[in-house]
């Protein structure tokens, strides 16, 4: 079971150098940067220590759909709650996120994302997110820096066990997920021509409802036969 660390267009060299220290406390080995909006340079390098290897050798992605590709769940973070409400993201406190991933990526792959520096996720990579997890902070000020944030999370999920680490990208993908990405390509063709007012939550709750079940091979097998 492994843990891959994703950051959505990082900002400020200082967080990024944060980042890679507090990833290598956990045992982190490489990063994942969605456009990041800064280069790695010497203030990045200062703030991260002895870890600037990580940020040397962070590997920059087009999308988060490139950076969790072959990840079997996708944990989301907020530190508004209402916003992953709104995305229909089933949210749970950190601690309690740590043990549904720790269940849904037995065997897999869980990607972590973390938001950018100042506006954090949206609604829209929210609902990408088979689950949301949320640190519960003082409501007056309820927002956490996401160097801040990771180690928290870093910190919850080596209590169930996850192993840090950054993996291949398409490589060493958990049984069953081609599988599941050829259902949810029949689910899709399915829906095409129905009006329905919101197709893009109905393909996203679709989606985490078969993620969450975690379906064997003939399971997902039996339900492509019965939309098809």
């Amino acid at each position: 079971m492994r843990l891959r660390i994703i950051i959505v267009e990082p900002r400020y060299q200082i967080n990024l150098g944060y980042i890679a220290r507090v990833s290598k406390n956990f045992g982190v080995d490489r990063l994942f940067l969605v456009r990041p909006r800064t280069r790695i340079g010497e203030r990045a390098i200062m703030f991260s220590k002895h870890a600037s290897e990580l940020l040397r050798g962070a590997k920059a992605c087009a999308s988060i759909g490139e950076a969790a590709r072959g990840c079997s769940v996708i944990i989301g973070t907020t530190g508004v709650v209402s916003k992953a409400q709104m995305s229909f993201s089933r949210t749970y406190p950190m601690a309690e996120a740590a043990k549904v991933a720790a269940r849904m990526a037995k065997g897999g792959t869980a990607a972590v994302l973390i938001g950018r520096d100042d506006t954090g996720l949206t609604k829209d990579e929210l609902e990408m997110c088979d689950i949301v997890a949320h640190v519960t902070t003082n409501p007056e000020y309820p927002v956490l820096n996401i160097s801040h944030a990771l180690g928290i999370v870093l910190y919850a999920m080596a209590g169930e066990g996850l192993k840090a680490s950054g993996g291949s990208i398409g490589k060493g993908m958990p049984a069953g997920v081609k599988e599941t990405e050829y259902l949810f390509r029949v689910f899709d063709l399915m829906i095409k021509g129905k009006k329905i007012r919101n197709r893009k939550a109905v393909r996203s709750v679709f989606r985490r409802m078969v993620r969450v079940s975690r379906p064997n091979g003939r399971e997902v097998h039996a339900l492509i036969t019965a939309l098809k």
